[in-house]
């Protein structure tokens, strides 16, 4: 099995994680280092801190946060849950290029429509064992990273 170059040449990206389940938080962050997928996993606990982390606000403050390339979203978080924190982000014209996708509990076609209606890039629901997680982390780390052109920088660039 030969090993295509190219895919060595892609810089790791910044994976933003908001979820409240301090079991999912560790789940997924040893899966994407089981997955061997070299991103960076940064998680904040509701949809209140990852507004924070995204406008530099409040802990986040005076910090340099790396800028997501992608954002991992639960659905069922307290203080902001991730219907409102994609409707805020989608809102937001500096945030909405940040591809979003929703890995959640729920199955429900209602929250489905919804976060795909509010602009998430794609809806995941949260496999059962550590070895789904780990496949759907392969999965995620190789289409995002080796397949997916993200815009680099998060500042306005109005040279198209």
């Amino acid at each position: 099995m030969t090993s295509d170059p190219s895919m060595h040449d892609r810089n790791p990206i910044v994976i933003l994680m908001a979820d409240d389940d301090k079991d999912d938080q560790l789940l997924t962050r040893d899966a994407l280092e089981e997955s061997r997928v070299s991103n960076t996993l940064v998680v904040v606990n509701d949809g209140v801190e990852l507004m924070q982390y995204l406008r530099g606000e409040g802990p986040f403050a005076n910090q340099d946060n790396p800028w997501p390339g992608l954002i991992l979203l639960d659905l069922n978080m307290p203080r902001m849950d991730g219907r409102e924190a994609l409707a805020e982000i989608k809102a937001d014209p500096r945030l909405r290029v940040i591809p979003v996708v929703i890995l959640t509990t729920s199955k429900t076609e209602e929250d489905m429509l919804r976060g795909y209606d509010l602009g998430a890039a794609s809806y995941l629901t949260k496999p059962v064992t550590f070895e789904g997680l780990v496949d759907l982390m392969k999965a995620l780390g190789r289409y995002w990273v080796e397949f997916v052109e993200l815009p680099q920088a998060h500042h306005d660039n109005d040279d198209g």
